[in-house]
Order: structure tokens, then C-alpha cells, then sequence
């Protein structure tokens, strides 16, 4: 492809290694419930957790439950199988120790930073984040990482009432950036929530398969949307 005037990034499991963040988060927290946690116990209660956190997301960007509601949801659905019930308050502050362990693990992946140093040496390159999500925890996480002053837009779900993969939301980033669509690019973890959403806007979609888990009808998707198939942010641009 044609190099980008603009690069577009997904935040969570893109740039932010959000996954390993939670799984060290959670496993800190669930050592304060009891018991011994050996190597098959850790990584299937930080599956668990995985899912009780993509269920109840989920419902939050349906809007089906506030942003505290999917947290307290999450906490609930974690602690049940030790017969524990949380009512709002509790449910809460048990979110927020969870919370502290996770935001105490905060870390970019390892590619993210040499990536947006290359971005930066080329002539008249612009950057943005596309990231479905609250503005406020979103602008935390890039804040924390030292991320903040590394992008010129920054377009979080939450502020504008449109989550990816609707179209709406890619081109609202590529407005404030002042390019066309053709003229950028965008990466992102999820094959269709990013890189075909993406590419159905009319950017170029870039999805990063970190763990080289894409299935054959999956990369058959991605080749039917013309979308870019990475391992490692390191192949950009």
C-alpha cells in the first residue's frame, strides 16, 4: 500500500497492552479471595474474567448498563462461584481494588513506541486514536503511558454517541485530522470492529493478529475487505 498521511490507532490490545495489564489486575485480586492459585487455575480465572469483562462491555457500549453498571456486573459474576454476593456499594469497591492492581500494571507493548517515533520522522504525518470507550478512563490510560502529547485526535466513543465499526466514527477522526479517508490508515486488534470497520469507511484496515490466532475464515474476511494482516506493529509503516 501507499504510505498513510495519516495513521490511526485502536488504543486497547494496540498500542496499550491491555490484556496482560488485567490478567496481572486480576490475579492480584482474586489471591485476596483465598486459596492457592497454580499455573492452570491463574490463566482460567484470567479467562474468566476476560469474558465477564467482554459480556458486560458490551451491554455498556448496547447501553444496556452504565459504566459503573458494567463494572459492578463484573465484579458480581467474578466473585459468585465462591458463593459471594455483592450488593451495589460493595460490588463497587470491590471493582475499584481491582481496579488499583490494573492500573498498577499499566504498560504500552514493547512495538508501540518505536512505531510512533518512525510515524513522527515522516514529513507531514499526522496521528489520531480511535477508541471505543469513556473519554475520561481512556485519557487516563494515555496519560499514564505517556501517550497523551503523542496524538493530535483523540475520538472516544462515549464523547460521540457512535462506537466502531460504524463508518460514522472513522471519518469523524479523519475530519478532525483533515484528511480524506483514502489518505489514512487504520490499526486495531479486532478484525471487524477495526480493520473491516475501517475499511468499510474507506481508510486503510490494518489488523494486528498479535497472537497469530486468525482462523482461515477470518483471514479469508480480511482479504475479501482488502484488509493488511500484521503480526507486530514492527511491520508499519
Amino acid at each position: 500500500m501507499s504510505e498513510p498521511t495519516a495513521w490511526i490507532f485502536d488504543l486497547d490490545d494496540t498500542l496499550f497492552e491491555h490484556r496482560g495489564s488485567v490478567a496481572d489486575g486480576i490475579l492480584a485480586t482474586r489471591k485476596r479471595l483465598g486459596g492457592d492459585i497454580g499455573a492452570a487455575d491463574a490463566a482460567a480465572e484470567t479467562a474468566r474474567w476476560a469474558q465477564l469483562e467482554e459480556h458486560h462491555y458490551h451491554r455498556y457500549l448496547a447501553g444496556e448498563l452504565d459504566f459503573e453498571g458494567q463494572r459492578r456486573e463484573r465484579a458480581r459474576g467474578f466473585v459468585e462461584p465462591f458463593g459471594i454476593v455483592l450488593d451495589d456499594a460493595e460490588a463497587s469497591a470491590w471493582f475499584d481494588d481491582y481496579f488499583a492492581d490494573y492500573i498498577a500494571a499499566w504498560r504500552l507493548h514493547a512495538d508501540a513506541l518505536p512505531l510512533l517515533d518512525r510515524i513522527a520522522a515522516i514529513p507531514g504525518s499526522r496521528t489520531g486514536i480511535i477508541t471505543n470507550g469513556d473519554p475520561a478512563f481512556q485519557g487516563r490510560k494515555l496519560a499514564t503511558v505517556g501517550l497523551i502529547d503523542r496524538f493530535e485526535v483523540v475520538v472516544a466513543s462515549g464523547a460521540e454517541g457512535v462506537v466502531k465499526p460504524d463508518p460514522a466514527i472513522f471519518r469523524i477522526a479523519c475530519e478532525r485530522l483533515g484528511v480524506e479517508p483514502g489518505e489514512a490508515a487504520y490499526v486495531g486488534d479486532r478484525l471487524r470492529t477495526d480493520a473491516i470497520g475501517a475499511a468499510a469507511a474507506g481508510l486503510t484496515g490494518i489488523w494486528i493478529d498479535r497472537l497469530g490466532t486468525a482462523s482461515a475464515g477470518e483471514l479469508e474476511a480480511a482479504a475479501a475487505a482488502r484488509v493488511r494482516v500484521i503480526r507486530s506493529l514492527d511491520e508499519l509503516p
